[in-house]
Formats: structure tokens, C-alpha cells, sequence
């Protein structure tokens, strides 16, 4: 019997910034403890787990319009894990958006910003 569960990183700037650290975030599901999430990553990922902290974030309250009127709800909790791995090794997470960043700035530099020529009251009247 597989008790492995499936874990998906977590795309937000605070967790990028975190992963930057060398701590990833990953949403699990609510049912999970921290062996079983330590598990996943190093299966999935083929990386040593050095620590797991669980943070449960409840479901926001929302009131949303539907078959014309107002009705109240809830958002489902969630569960996130930050993940720290052993030294030296790394989760290429959001390796995609790093390499498409310089080519967003290369493109940045190639376009020249066109010159804003101002009218004055004299010109505009002659």
C-alpha cells in the first residue's frame, strides 16, 4: 500500500522569496502530517528533507450574489508546508520564471522610450 500524497508548490511572491532561502512552500492536503509530507518531497523531488512546519490556514468568509440574491459562504481551509532541505540541494520550483526573466529585460532595454514633446499655451494657440 502507497501512503505517498501528492504535494504542489506553492506560486507566490513570499513563497519565491522564501525559496530564494532555501525554505519552499508547498500546499498539502489537510489530512497530512509532516512524515508523510517529508516523504512526498523527497520522493517526488529526489531531495533530502532537513525540516517541515504546517500552518493551516482556515477559509475565508465570503457572500457572493447567486440566483438574485445574497447568500454567505466559506472558502475550504488549507494546508501549507515549509519545507527546508539539506544544505546544498535545491527544488528547481520556479526555474521558468528566473529564466524568463532576464530575456524580459533584454526586451526592456531594446525598446526605447518614445520622447513626450510638450505643447506650451503660445504653440497651441498659433
Amino acid at each position: 500500500m502507497n501512503n505517498l500524497i501528492l504535494v504542489r508548490p506553492r506560486v507566490s511572491e513570499k513563497a519565491y522569496a522564501t525559496s530564494q532561502k532555501g525554505v519552499y512552500v508547498f500546499v498539502v492536503p489537510t489530512n497530512s502530517n509532516k512524515h508523510q509530507i517529508a516523504a512526498a518531497v523527497k520522493e517526488q523531488f529526489n531531495v533530502d528533507v532537513f525540516s517541515v512546519n504546517i500552518v493551516v490556514q482556515k477559509g475565508k468568509a465570503v457572500r457572493f450574489y447567486r440566483a438574485g440574491k445574497f447568500e454567505d459562504g466559506s472558502r475550504s481551509d488549507m494546508k501549507k508546508a515549509y519545507v527546508r532541505l539539506a544544505e546544498g540541494q535545491s527544488i528547481p520550483v520556479f526555474t521558468a520564471d528566473e529564466q524568463e526573466a532576464p530575456k524580459a529585460e533584454k526586451t526592456a532595454k531594446a525598446v526605447k522610450p518614445a520622447k513626450v514633446v510638450k505643447e506650451t499655451k503660445k504653440g497651441a494657440k498659433e
